[in-house]
């Protein structure tokens, strides 16, 4: 099992099979994983098996790194398309998140003004006040929805505390359309030999319900592209994503698809 962490608190530019040049900005230690959820397909791994011993990074070091970096990439010509908070973990339990993208927007203001400012979220947090507006502010607020079904969030997301799959679409409802829903389809089964499918009509139908009631102004769906922790688990098919896809489209919901 092969677990990817990621540098903090900046790493790349590396390519994103969805937003393109993208520089990733770490809010979580270099050194482990923080995490809401405990997704058996997490290219970080497991949360148990990567417990961090050093601290986030501080909102001033944030800053100060991001601030080196895009003068160095100024200074080659070379600006990213994207900045995006990822990494080792859910970026918003950082307890300075919306001072640091305050801080984030303006420096890509100052040194790459056409890039975005993208945050990959599982929306766990989005309920709290501060986060809520913060993602607001963001040019792609992406928030994970990968189903509905509540048995299979709990084997397959892993919440870490309370999750009401109810109250978290009420709250991507809240966001007015200014959001991106991200959601993984796969197939294989979980270490129990349980199926991890989540493409058939039994999965797909109520998720579409519940995208069509959140309005969003973009879904992405995807499959998986790395090794996971779990290696039972497998890549839904290309035909199937496109299908989803096209019931999506129909929704006259933006739409892409990563294979």
């Amino acid at each position: 099992m092969a677990t990817i962490l990621f540098p903090s608190p900046i790493f790349g530019p590396v390519h994103s099979r969805r937003l393109g040049v993208s520089l990733g900005i770490n809010l979580m230690p270099a050194d482990g994983k923080i995490c809401t959820f405990d997704c058996i397909y997490c290219e970080c791994g497991f949360n148990r098996n990567n417990k961090p011993q050093q601290h986030r990074p501080t909102r001033e070091t944030v800053a100060s790194e991001l601030e080196k970096k895009l003068q160095t990439m100024t200074a080659e010509g070379k600006l990213p398309d994207v900045l995006t908070f990822a990494g080792n973990g859910e970026p918003t339990t950082h307890p300075d998140f919306a001072g640091i993208i305050d801080d984030t927007i303006a420096l890509r203001n100052r040194y790459c003004p056409t890039a975005k400012v993208s945050v990959l979220s599982n929306a766990t947090r989005i309920a709290v006040p501060e986060v809520h507006a913060a993602l607001l502010r963001v040019d792609n607020n992406i928030l994970k929805l990968d189903t509905v079904s509540a048995s299979y969030i709990d084997r397959i997301n892993r919440p870490c505390g309370t999750y009401d799959i109810e109250n978290v679409i009420e709250n991507l409802c809240s966001f007015n359309g200014r959001l991106i829903i991200q959601t993984i389809f796969m197939k294989g089964t979980d270490t129990t030999g349980t199926s991890v499918d989540n493409t058939g009509e039994e999965y797909v139908r109520p998720w579409l319900e519940a995208v069509r009631r959140i309005a969003p102004r973009q879904v992405m769906i995807y499959t998986i592209d790395r090794e996971t922790p779990d290696s039972h688990l497998q890549k839904a098919l290309p035909e199937e994503l496109d299908d989803i896809a096209d019931r999506i489209k129909a929704l006259d919901i933006a739409t892409s698809v990563s294979y």
